[in-house]
């Protein structure tokens, strides 16, 4: 996964770039809706990421911005936990760059990518009830809503492009 235009570029991190990756966790705005995480299981999974790009196609990846290579946050397709038939795509932005329409951007992106894979599945997002700004982003980038999905005791907002 590689993409760039003229407001983000979406690469793969080099195994320096565990402290930006970190630091978008340590906002608690950022991680309001998503499920807790101690820094070990951040460090595993920034861990899991660098081992998925050998593997492909699906990874977690970093974006940045094109003009100073400043980190915008992490975004991730992946094969969907709840249904191996589906692909799930995902987005986390550091709060100074929420409302400039970015999230739509690498959604689209993601989106693209997933398509030229060429698998014919569906692609999913999950988000938290409350988390209105990622439905919305979600809705501008095409996908609908769905019967909300219940993982375990939770009750997810559940997307399909």
């Amino acid at each position: 996964m590689h993409y760039k235009n003229d407001r983000i570029i979406i690469r793969e991190f080099t195994p320096e770039e565990f402290p930006l990756f970190s630091s978008l966790f340590e906002n608690e705005n950022v991680t309001r809706y998503l499920p807790y995480k101690t820094s070990e299981q951040y460090k595993e999974m920034f861990e899991k990421a660098l081992s998925d790009y050998k593997e492909g196609p699906f990874s977690r990846w970093g974006i940045f911005h094109p003009e100073n290579n400043d980190f915008i946050g992490m975004c991730l397709a992946r094969i969907f936990l709840d249904d191996p038939e589906q692909i799930e795509i995902g987005y986390t932005l550091g709060e100074n760059y929420w409302g400039k329409g970015l999230g739509t951007e690498v959604c689209k992106a993601l989106v693209t990518y997933c398509r030229s894979l060429n698998t014919h599945k569906n692609i999913v997002a999950v988000t938290d009830l409350d988390n209105i700004g990622s439905q919305k982003v979600l809705t501008k980038s095409g996908f609908s809503r769905t019967a909300d999905l219940i993982r375990g005791e939770e009750e997810l907002a559940y997307f399909v492009i």
